[in-house]
């Protein structure tokens, strides 16, 4: 992973996201007027049913070496326990195979969010869309879409350049975040507004 941002320019002081806010999906995507809010999320409505479980794993070879402190899954385990998701702390792997043996891993736990962060640019090291396409059941290529795209947006065309996935494998959604903090805060900013009624969907639930 590399520590700046996966595909983009910096353009947040503190990990340095790119990634904005929706601009795309078939729901409320893209179309979400609530007012922004902190790490935590306050967002009423992004409450989830109590019961219902979210992993975060970090990709990262520096700060699995102990190189550096992982910042972005932090972020990420923090606004997901705001939402009501009862989520462990981010688990920290070196890029490369180690992400799909942890992805492979945390799906034996059944949970109905998994979001990985780092390793989605174009470093020879970038390899978690790579590490996770195997293992999709589905793809879900709106949710990838609308993150690169409210980058863009935002005025960094360099988001583009990010190649992370989302989709579905036995129940569980999974999303592929760049590894920068801002990137990061930016791509939940995405998904708050449709993370409950994907996984309702794929839990059977009505459109």
């Amino acid at each position: 992973m590399s520590h700046g941002h996966d595909g983009h320019r910096s353009t947040h002081r503190e990990g340095r996201g790119t990634h904005a806010h929706a601009t795309s999906g078939r729901h409320t995507l893209g179309h979400d007027s609530r007012p922004r809010h902190d790490d935590a999320g306050q967002g009423l409505d992004a409450a989830a049913p109590t019961g219902r479980r979210a992993v975060v794993i970090t990709a990262s070879t520096r700060a699995a070496q102990g190189v550096y402190t992982d910042r972005s899954g932090p972020i990420a385990v923090e606004r997901l326990r705001a939402w009501g998701f009862e989520t462990p702390d981010a688990v920290v792997v070196p890029d490369g195979p180690p992400i799909a043996e942890a992805i492979r891993a945390a799906l034996e736990q059944r949970p109905a969010l998994l979001l990985t962060t780092g390793g989605t640019g174009l470093r020879p090291d970038d390899r978690t869309p790579e590490m996770t396409r195997p293992l999709l059941d589905v793809e879900a290529p709106g949710i990838a879409e609308a993150v690169r795209a409210a980058g863009v947006a935002k005025g960094v065309p360099t988001a583009m350049l990010s190649r992370g996935l989302a989709g579905v494998t036995r129940g569980t959604l999974i999303v592929n975040l760049p590894g920068s903090t801002g990137g990061v805060r930016d791509a939940l900013d995405v998904l708050e507004s449709v993370v409950h009624h994907a996984v309702d969907q794929i839990g059977g639930g009505d459109h």
